[in-house]
């Protein structure tokens, strides 16, 4: 009785939570200004080559050779800043807002390690994680285990965010299209780097919610084998945004407003179309990745935002992955068990192999 009791608790954390950032006025909803005009024509068609049936997924990607700044050291570890501008394609960049060109990246290594005896993480950002504090605290205590930490940057995101953006709610649903295209992008052009110039021995990709979504993505990508981490992660954005609380942070009546023949159309039709929009973000579409059993999810049991039977779908589409469960909320659980995401990362990096230098 105490555990249902507490599981109901978890789950009314997250919908009090949700309730204070979406249905007050504290803020804007997301995509206030509409789907994004051109852009979003634009973009679904970038977004589908990610996908199995395009001829090539653009590998290699363009190396990136970020330009660094040292911003603390101690004796055995040191954090550094680099600034790269995106290696994106020129259309891609041309979409994106001029803040969100350039990307950053927190680079957290221990010293008087040799690159090919460790293994890097990058770390990407869930919804609203503007800064690389949250995941330094995360990946910091890893370094005992020679387990580098790589926090990127996300477009439209901390020092990337367009002026006319309220944090976090994107204004436009080409917005979360190109949030993700990108990240993707920067994240295989990081490992690229990782791997072949930095010379680390294991690498790996990891995220929270949103940023477990991109993780999925990049894992599945990748040509070779790559510890994936997604954690307290959807399948796709459809369940975020359709089914989970952030529907009620979506700005519905916009999207009718802003849609072709919107006299006709009724806010189940608007759903309908959104649903259809973002069912481009399905991972389960994509390839499994070249080793299913290095991909370990950490889900919730009483998640508001993201139901079980999301997480339980990709596990089915990636036959060999695990799935951990902790006990808590969506909130709760960012909060709570750090200690399960480390754990989950040193496993998953453990059944890599290690490469030739």
């Amino acid at each position: 009785m105490v555990s249902v009791n507490l599981g109901v608790l978890h789950y009314v954390l997250d919908h009090v939570y949700g309730a204070f950032l979406h249905r007050t006025r504290l803020s804007t909803p997301f995509f206030s200004s509409g789907w994004g005009g051109s852009n979003l024509v634009l973009l679904e068609n970038m977004v589908k080559q990610l996908f199995p049936e395009a001829a090539s997924q653009n590998w290699p990607p363009k190396m990136v050779r970020p330009s660094w700044n040292t911003l603390w050291e101690t004796k055995t570890a040191c954090l550094r800043e680099g600034v790269f501008r995106t290696p994106c394609d020129e259309q891609l960049i041309n979409a994106l807002p001029p803040e969100s060109h350039h990307a950053r990246v927190a680079f957290l290594t221990p010293k008087f390690v040799q690159p090919q005896n460790m293994a890097c993480v990058v770390h990407l950002a869930g919804t609203g994680d503007h800064t690389y504090e949250r995941r330094l605290r995360l990946g910091g205590p890893l370094l005992k285990e020679n387990i580098a930490t790589m926090v990127l940057e996300s477009p439209f995101y901390g020092q990337r965010r367009p002026r006319l953006q309220r944090g976090a709610k994107l204004r436009c649903v080409s917005d979360l299209l190109l949030l993700g295209r990108v990240t993707i992008e920067e994240s295989r052009s990081l490992l690229h780097w990782l791997e072949g110039e930095a010379g680390y021995g294991k690498t790996g990709i990891c995220g929270l919610s949103m940023g477990g979504v991109h993780a999925a993505m990049v894992g599945s990508l990748h040509p070779t084998p790559v510890a994936t981490l997604p954690f307290l992660a959807p399948h796709s954005a459809v369940v975020a945004f359709c089914e989970g609380i952030l529907k009620h942070g979506t700005a519905w009546e916009a999207l009718r407003e802003d849609a072709a023949q919107k006299a006709e159309m009724t806010l189940e039709q608007v759903r309908e179309r959104l649903r259809s929009v973002l069912s481009l973000t399905d991972v389960t579409r994509f390839p499994i990745p070249k080793n299913p059993e290095s991909v370990i999810f950490v889900a919730a049991t009483d998640d508001g935002y993201i139901p079980k039977h999301s997480v339980l779908e990709l596990q089915r589409a990636w036959p060999g992955s695990e799935v951990r469960w902790v006990t808590g909320g969506h909130v709760s659980s960012f909060l709570l068990h750090n200690n399960a995401f480390r754990k989950a990362i040193v496993d998953s990096l453990d059944r890599l192999p290690w490469r030739e230098p």
